[in-house]
């Protein structure tokens, strides 16, 4: 069903200053709010027009099988959004899509290319999590279609209106006319059989309260959605970091080909799993070291990071924004040890 935002005073369909667009004002006393939102760019320059087409160039990691990269930055206008990576299978009975991207008009450009890639009609989308980047482009599809755990469809019924806000003012033109649509169909562990292929889906948890990793099992392919990335370095604003280690334990035991992360190049070896769990691992130490030194959380976030992370992008933007997300929560006495059984 979809959760209507184009509406009098909250739309996304005019974003000329009409009576019926989105109140600036209202949007940015919300993004004060949610200033942990996923990836998104603080500045809401609105001086340049962007050519309102998405490019999207299908990289083939398989025989049948391919996977669009988004690029390495923040949500901004620049780039439309499309930062996410998403992958398209082609089964005898139709494409099977793993994320829709964060529009309505990148939704429906994914769709049409999946039906020039295979020849066939969409029959299942899989949505790997809530983040806003992976989901705002499921109006290119049937709300029947899509597929995601209990947790995601809550997560997005949740945030919905804070997320639509947020890239609104964040990717500007581009979401016109966007509407959150929630999944039709409820999924959880087990496998899916669609047209010769078979879908191993593992319901985890810690990038946010649900995520799902997909494990094609015809193919090898694991598409492991934000509980990987790859280069790029990981978003906290939803996370559970004790979790996250244990979602990554599971999925290092899945024996997989290639591994597609949700942001960040595709590889057949592990590199993905265990730099996501350095990272966590970083950015769990210097922040609980920084609070116990008595630093400030503006002194916390323009500590020094170690060499090793100098080649991810984006390292020293979502170190500062996980000081954001987690200092609070020290400062509450809310962020549990795991470095300790005390």
């Amino acid at each position: 069903m979809p959760v209507t935002i184009d509406k009098p005073g909250h739309s996304f369909s005019d974003a000329t200053g009409s009576p019926e667009a989105l109140s600036r004002r209202a949007a940015l006393q919300r993004l004060a709010r949610i200033a942990a939102l996923p990836m998104i760019a603080a500045a809401f320059d609105i001086s340049h027009a962007a050519p309102l087409t998405y490019d999207l160039k299908p990289v083939g990691i398989g025989e049948g099988v391919w996977v669009l990269y988004g690029v390495p930055e923040p949500i901004e206008r620049s780039n439309g959004g499309a930062i996410a990576n998403i992958t398209i299978f082609d089964t005898r009975d139709g494409a099977v899509i793993v994320d829709t991207g964060p529009s309505k008009r990148y939704g429906v450009a994914l769709q049409a290319l999946a039906r020039e890639l295979t020849g066939k009609s969409v029959v299942r989308v899989y949505l790997t999590h809530f983040h806003p980047d992976h989901v705002f482009g499921n109006q290119g599809f049937e709300a029947a279609a899509i597929a995601a755990p209990q947790g995601v469809i809550d997560g997005l019924t949740s945030l919905g209106e804070d997320f639509a806000s947020a890239m609104y003012h964040a990717a500007g033109d581009w979401m016109r006319g966007t509407q959150l649509m929630l999944p039709g169909k409820v999924v959880a562990d087990g496998v899916e059989e669609i047209g010769g292929r078979r879908f191993a889906l593992h319901a985890l948890s810690g990038h946010t309260p649900s995520d799902l990793a997909i494990l094609e099992e015809v193919s090898g392919v694991l598409v492991a959605g934000d509980l990987v990335f790859l280069d790029r370095a990981p978003t906290t604003p939803h996370a559970d970091l004790e979790l996250w280690r244990a979602s990554l334990d599971r999925l290092g035991a899945i024996k997989a080909a290639h591994v597609v992360p949700g942001h960040g190049p595709v590889e057949g070896a592990p590199r993905g799993l265990e730099q996501t769990r350095d990272w966590l691992g970083m950015v769990e130490e210097k922040i609980r070291a920084a609070f116990e030194r008595g630093l400030t959380i503006n002194e916390a976030m323009q500590e020094p990071l170690p060499e090793w992370v100098g080649k991810i992008a984006l390292a020293r933007y979502e170190y500062e924004r996980s000081v954001m997300h987690f200092f609070p929560r020290l400062e509450a006495g809310q962020w549990p040890r795991v470095d300790s059984k005390n």
